[in-house]
């Protein structure tokens, strides 16, 4: 008994207010130690004293708030997902007709106004069944998350929108029944609009969130569904994979995916372990080394001995790092959140005052209680205070970012990205495939008693008939460089060390320099060469032709064309840029020396570098993480902002809140660059949408303005902040974009660029 954490995924969040009601609901339960809320994941994590709390206690909080609790199981939480649209979508289009209708009703009422009372008594009974049946029929779930946030003493946007509501309603009643002057029919129509609003802005947000990520299911499907186990009597037998325990030995052959964590106790294989590793060159595997599941072997047999299994196992151990950063990712509160925090209590506040001082004021100078111009008041004020146009500011300024992002091939997958991007200072950077290009290639040929040429041709010859990624890279490069070779007459591949072959009657080794040392060569005449390509980060590869050292070949991953000039970029910015990778030390610091990195972590396993991600954010900064593979998924997720590379796995795009289309760093900074504008334009947004607010609600004080011209304030307010966030754009012929077209332009054009528009 002690500490307990419980993970849930969470249907019916909205918006940042959602997350902010369910901290507050849990702050104010007993045995509650902790709670953490992605409102962008939609997961909620717990922490509480199972002496005081039962997990049913746990969940009935959330579910007494209006909120849905999803099945663990990820196809069946897709299925509850669809669900929960077609029930959106179903309130919407009740809500959306009842709207309709209203309005209809509202334009008849002026045409046939002081003709036919009868047909007024009609219209206002009607209109009176249309917002009770808005208000407690599609909108009846927005009641019951009003009352369960009112009983917990949190105000929240429910409980403004159903003042606003109830408001309407009653001014409706006091019309039909006590005050004949009032506007029956508006007051009602107030009731049904500003719910069937809210429906559309909650189903807006849940066609966004039910876009479903497999990406930790993707990530679990690179482990097979069976294995070859092999018995004690040598038979082998194919078996589901969680049927393995630790201890039972399976087979695997070449091309296949490892089933399980395990130790090769038979058997020699070259082995891509990028799953794990995220380097592009493979590793060697022979008897008592450790292989990873999800890694592919690629060249031999081998018997491997289970080590882990379930959740001790690599990958679920990765699967179970993202859906925790994700749920304990740092929060982002952006500017209007801060503001709505306070907001809500004031609107209703003042509602409630201007109400208590028509009624009661008019006393003072011998006058009788003004109860219209009081509901006048009480209703404009809540309508002009919804906070609509402020709801409006924040993504509106987004998608004008987003669009000129996708012209820059940026996809942005997180309003909060761009939102949190002028504040970042740190930017880490992942090696292979973010830095570099993220295959093996040919960096440089030294040739020793011949030309390159002829090292090259040797070289590929003997090459011809590997499946080595190395050989590979060699004969790539020699089609580039339109070098002819030939088949060789004898081939033998000698697994992890190199290859035996013989190529015009003569004897050619190509390999590790210490296979070719074992082998009885002398290496001394190539000996700084060695030292000096190793020294570049390169793996180097002897050409031995006749028994003499012909030649060396030095294969690495090639540095970015533009990782140089935007690591230039950041620092231009007081960004500090740091590479991670899971290389050796060695090739990691080269690799930095030639972009200009200063800060570097080298031999960072996948849940090492999220650590380190926690680090930098507990020391005070506020980081970008940018990478393309599965090993950088959880650091992706852990970043205050995740940076995928397009061109990388599925999963790391799925965890990253922006996507660079391609595979060009460049565009980090476009993104920065674009977050900060977009920034700039909330805040102006914001401005916009207060000064509609504040000047409504402090003119509907007065009692004198009409609840339907409250809400064309409200909708002016949105028109105002909707003309800020895109005239700029139409003016300039910009347009609003939404497809995506990668930006082929030099940095040096781009600069020229934002030099013409600066």
């Amino acid at each position: 008994m002690g500490t307990t954490h419980e993970q849930f995924n969470v249907g019916g969040m909205s918006c940042s207010f959602c997350a902010e009601s369910i901290k507050k609901a849990y702050s104010r339960t007993d045995g509650v130690e902790d709670v953490d809320v992605s409102l962008a994941h939609e997961e909620v994590l717990v922490e509480y004293d199972d002496e005081c709390l039962s997990e049913v206690e746990v969940k009935d909080t959330l579910r007494d708030l209006g909120y849905t609790i999803r099945d663990p199981d990820k196809a069946k939480r897709y299925e509850q997902q669809q669900a929960e649209l077609a029930d959106g979508k179903r309130r919407l289009l009740l809500a959306g007709g009842a709207s309709i209708v209203v309005a209809v009703l509202m334009g008849w009422m002026i045409l046939v106004m002081g003709r036919f009372e009868s047909a007024s008594l009609v219209v206002d009974l009607v209109t009176l069944g249309l917002a009770l049946g808005t208000m407690f029929g599609p909108g009846r779930y927005i009641k019951q998350k009003a009352f369960q946030s009112l009983r917990r003493g949190i105000l929240n946007q429910h409980v403004l929108l159903e003042a606003g509501a109830f408001a309407g309603l009653l001014g409706g009643l006091l019309g039909l029944f006590v005050f004949p002057s009032f506007p029956t029919v508006h007051f009602f129509a107030v009731s049904v609009f500003i719910t069937t609003y809210h429906i559309l802005s909650e189903y807006t947000s849940l066609i966004v969130r039910t876009r479903a990520s497999q990406a930790v299911q993707s990530l679990l499907d690179l482990q097979p569904d069976t294995a070859r186990r092999v018995t004690d009597d040598d038979d082998v037998e194919e078996v589901p994979v969680e049927d393995l325990n630790v201890g039972h030995r399976v087979r695997v052959k070449p091309g296949e995916n490892i089933p399980v964590d395990g130790t090769v106790v038979e058997g020699e294989s070259t082995v891509d372990e990028s799953v794990a590793t995220g380097e592009s060159i493979p590793e060697e595997k022979s008897e008592g080394d450790a292989v990873i599941g999800g890694s592919v072997n690629e060249t031999g047999t081998l018997l491997i001995e289970v080590t882990a299994t379930g959740e001790d196992a690599f990958l679920n151990q990765v699967a179970r790092e993202i859906e925790e950063a994700r749920a304990m990712k740092p929060g982002i509160i952006q500017l209007a959140d801060r503001v709505l925090k306070y907001f809500v209590p004031g609107v209703l506040t003042i509602a409630a005052f201007s109400f208590l001082f028509w009624v009661v004021a008019p006393l003072a100078w011998g006058a009788a209680p003004d109860v219209q111009r009081g509901a006048f008041a009480a209703l404009a004020v809540l309508v002009l205070g919804y906070p609509c146009a402020l709801g409006m500011a924040t993504p509106l300024a987004l998608i004008r970012g987003g669009g000129k992002a996708a012209n820059r091939g940026i996809l942005m997958r997180s309003g909060d990205a761009f939102q949190i991007f002028p504040d970042i200072d740190h930017i880490v950077l992942d090696k292979t495939g973010t830095i570099t290009v993220g295959e093996p290639a040919v960096s440089e040929v030294v040739a020793f008693g011949a030309d390159e040429v002829d090292v090259l041709t040797t070289a590929a010859s003997a090459e011809a008939f590997s499946e080595h990624p190395l050989a590979d890279a060699i004969l790539e490069f020699a089609d580039e460089q339109d070098v002819e070779y030939v088949d060789p007459d004898d081939f033998d591949s000698v697994t992890g060390k190199g290859v035996r072959a013989t190529v015009a009657s003569d004897d050619v080794l190509v390999g590790k320099p210490g296979w070719l040392s074992d082998e009885g060569i002398d290496l001394s005449k190539g000996d700084a060469d060695i030292e000096r390509l190793q020294g570049r980060g390169l793996t180097v590869a002897g050409v031995v032709r006749g028994g003499d050292l012909f030649g060396l070949i030095g294969i690495g991953d090639e540095v970015k064309s533009d990782a140089a000039a935007t690591v230039q970029r950041m620092k231009e910015y007081d960004i500090t840029p740091v590479m991670i990778t899971g290389d050796n030390e060695r090739t990691a610091q080269a690799v930095a020396e030639e972009v200009g990195i200063d800060r570097v972590m080298a031999d960072v396993l996948p849940d090492e570098k999220r650590e380190e991600i926690g680090r930098l954010q507990e020391a005070g900064h506020r980081v970008a993480m940018v990478g393309d593979g599965i090993n950088d998924a959880p650091a992706l997720t852990q970043a205050d902002i995740g940076i995928a590379i397009g061109a990388g796995t599925d999963i790391a795009i799925e965890s990253a809140d922006i996507v660079l289309m391609g595979d060009r760093l460049g565009g980090v900074m476009d993104a920065y660059e674009i977050g900060k504008e977009s920034y700039r334009k909330t805040r102006q947004n914001l401005v916009t949408a207060f000064a509609f607010n504040g000047v409504g609600v402090a003119a509907a004080t007065t009692g004198l303005v009409h609840p339907v011209f409250a809400m064309l304030a409200m909708v002016l307010s949105v028109s105002a902040v909707l003309a800020n966030s895109f005239a700029g754009q139409l003016l300039s012929g910009e347009g609003v974009n939404t497809e995506f077209a990668l930006d082929e332009r030099t940095d040096g054009e781009r600069e020229d660029g934002r030099a013409a528009a600066d």
